[in-house]
C-alpha cells in the first residue's frame, strides 16, 4: 500500500502543478477572474493532499490502518478539486454542491490519520 499511495500523490502532485500552470497561461485569457479563482483553488487543494498522500504512504508502514486516510483523500481531490475544475471550465453552478462532499472527504482524511497515529505506535505495539 505504500507504493499505491506514494504513486498517487506523486501523480496527483504532478497534475495540480500542470493544473496550475494551465490556469495560469491557458485560462486567464479565457474565463472571468472569479472562476479563474475557483479553479486555482481546485490546484491549492489538490496539491496539499497530494503531498498529504505522501504522508499516508510513510504513515501505511507504522500504522497500516492509516490507508483510510489515504482514501478519504484520494476521494477528496475528485470531489473537491474536480468539481471545481468543472465549475470553473463549464460555469455549471450547481457542480459547486459537491464541493464540500470532498471538503468532507478532506477533513476525514484528516482525522482518521491524526487518529492513527494517536493510537498507533510502532508497528506490533
Amino acid at each position: 500500500m505504500t507504493r499505491l499511495f506514494w504513486t498517487l500523490g506523486c501523480v496527483f502532485a504532478f497534475l495540480a502543478v500542470a493544473a496550475g500552470a494551465f490556469g495560469a497561461h491557458a485560462l486567464r485569457s479565457r474565463i472571468a477572474p472569479d472562476l479563474l479563482g475557483v479553479f486555482e483553488t481546485g490546484a491549492r487543494y489538490q496539491m496539499y493532499h497530494a503531498l498529504a498522500l505522501l504522508a499516508v504512504a510513510w504513515a501505511v508502514e507504522r500504522w497500516p490502518g492509516a490507508g483510510v486516510a489515504g482514501w478519504a483523500f484520494v476521494a477528496g481531490i475528485v470531489l473537491f478539486s474536480g468539481s471545481l475544475y468543472l465549475l470553473a471550465l463549464t460555469g455549471v453552478r450547481w457542480l459547486g454542491a459537491i464541493t464540500p462532499l470532498g471538503g468532507v472527504a478532506f477533513l476525514a482524511g484528516w482525522a482518521l490519520l491524526a487518529w492513527q497515529a494517536w493510537r498507533g505506535g510502532a508497528p506490533g505495539t
